[in-house]
This record gives C-alpha cells, sequence and structure tokens, in this order.
C-alpha cells in the first residue's frame, strides 16, 4: 500500500492564531474575577488582628464563611473562645511573620478543593499558564510535563478534600440556621429570638451554591454510584447519583456563581460588621 507522508504544521508562536473572534476575552475575564475573589477572602482572613479586624467577620449571629467554623477565636461563635483583648491562642507562635487568624485554620479546606477542581483546572491553564491560551492559539512554552510533578501533582489531593468540602458544607449549614436567631437584648450575646434578616438569606444561599457546586464534582458524582457497574440495585445510592450527575451538567456555572457569592457573604457580613451597611430585617 503507497504510504503518502504529510508535513506536520509547523508551531506556532506565542498568541499566534488564525482566529478572528476575540479568543482573549474569556481567559482575560475569568482569569481577573478569580483573581479578585481569591485575592479578597486572602484580604479577610489576614485582616483579623489588624485595627478593627478581631471584629469585622461576624455581625451578631452572622459568621463570615471565612472564619467559619470559628475553632479559636474571641467572638461568640468560637468553639474555644479566647480571653478578651487576646487575639491568639497561648500555643501560637510569636512569630511577626505568622499572625494568628481563624482563617487560616480554615480556607485551606475550601480554597484546595477549589484550586484541585477539574473546571478550574482548565481555566487556570488557559488564564495563568496560557497552556494553550485557547483552541488554536499559539502557546508560550512548547513543553508538558503532565501532573506528576509538584506544584501540579498536588491536583491529585482532590479526591481526598472532596470529604473535607462535603463536611464543611454541614458547618455553613449551621451557621445559616444560627443566622436565623437575634438578640432579645442587644450586646446580651443571648440568640434567642427567632427571625430573618437580609444577612440570614445571603448565608442560607451561599450553603445552597456551594452544595450545588461541590455535590456536582466529578469526585461526588464517582463516589455516590459512579464506580457501580448496576447502580440499578442501590436505589438511594442511584438517587444521589443521577443529583449529582444533574448538577455536574452546570458545574462551571456553580463553580463561579459559588465563588463569587462566598466572597460577597464575607462582604455583607464585613460591612455589616463595621457599620458601613444596615442589616435590614425581613421577618
Amino acid at each position: 500500500m503507497a504510504q503518502v507522508h504529510l508535513p506536520l504544521a509547523p508551531q506556532r508562536g506565542f498568541g499566534e492564531t488564525s482566529r478572528t473572534d476575540t479568543w482573549w476575552l474569556e481567559p482575560m475575564i475569568t482569569g481577573l474575577a478569580f483573581a479578585v475573589c481569591i485575592g479578597w477572602m486572602t484580604f479577610a482572613g489576614l485582616h483579623y488582628g489588624m485595627e478593627g479586624g478581631a471584629a469585622a467577620y461576624y455581625h451578631g449571629g452572622y459568621l463570615s464563611p471565612a472564619y467559619s467554623p470559628e475553632i479559636w477565636g474571641p467572638s461568640h461563635h468560637a468553639i474555644f473562645r479566647l480571653p478578651q483583648g487576646t487575639l491568639a491562642p497561648a500555643w501560637w507562635p510569636d512569630i511577626p511573620l505568622m499572625p494568628f487568624s481563624p482563617a487560616v485554620l480554615i480556607l485551606i479546606i475550601p480554597a484546595g478543593f477549589r484550586l484541585t477542581c477539574y473546571y478550574y483546572r482548565g481555566f487556570y491553564y488557559k488564564s495563568y499558564w496560557m497552556s494553550p491560551p485557547a483552541c488554536a492559539v499559539g502557546k508560550p512554552h512548547n513543553s508538558y510535563s503532565g501532573e506528576r510533578s509538584f506544584p501540579l501533582i498536588i491536583h491529585n489531593l482532590h479526591r481526598y478534600l472532596m470529604y473535607l468540602a462535603v463536611a464543611y458544607l454541614f458547618v455553613l449549614a449551621h451557621d445559616a440556621y444560627k443566622g436565623m436567631f437575634f438578640e432579645s437584648v442587644p450586646g446580651s450575646e443571648d440568640f434567642d429570638t427567632f427571625g430573618v434578616g437580609v444577612g440570614t438569606l445571603v448565608l442560607l444561599l451561599n450553603v445552597i451554591f456551594l452544595s450545588s457546586y461541590t455535590i456536582g464534582c466529578h469526585c461526588f458524582r464517582h463516589v455516590s454510584g459512579g464506580f457501580l457497574d448496576r447502580i440499578s440495585t442501590a436505589p438511594m445510592r442511584k438517587k444521589l447519583y443521577e443529583l449529582s450527575s444533574f448538577l455536574n451538567r452546570n458545574h462551571m456555572r456553580a463553580a463561579w456563581v459559588s465563588l463569587l457569592w462566598v466572597t460577597f457573604t464575607d462582604v455583607y457580613v464585613r460591612m455589616c460588621a463595621l457599620g458601613i451597611w444596615t442589616d435590614w430585617r425581613i421577618l
């Protein structure tokens, strides 16, 4: 049989393409939006202990998701409450470059889960590493070593972080429940009066959006029943698998809505705590 040797297309230079559409717009917008959200949440976590920062992450029964669960802290939300005027537990080392913040102990779980997410991998491969920046567009490097070395090998932790992220949803659901109770006497810290404020709805939507994103995760879909040969023999697993599959179809949308909303939730609680915004009572 006759063989025909076809020459390979020449390697495109960085940004070189024959596309005439605005291919650069999506990676630019997503890259900026992600940087703003992560930058704000990092600021929110480090703002603890600065001037006014120790009181800026909670407002009454509302607790910022960046600080939930508050394991050690000065607020009434803390599991282990620190003495008044103390911003760090006694065991924390007094090192200037290592300031204590309850958020530092918390943010690593949702941040790690999100950074290793399959969708976010594809997004920041385009927006940050430009490998490639878009289909049929030249990239700045010609080699690819896969996800076998640092830092990309960290992506293999995604399946394990998923379990922690699911547990985190129950914590946030409890925070939303606590956001339905208000002080009967201002300043008493006795939250025994049921009510609904704008902040209550903000916290409730936060856990709903994050649940949609987490349950729609590919790993959750696999664990819920994707590995079974005959899923029909496990009715409860089948229902959970179908729910995860349904949410997985909109995983990209859930990823962005949940990220933007969890950032807004911290902003809302912080603005109310600082007296800049007023939390209106609906009920």
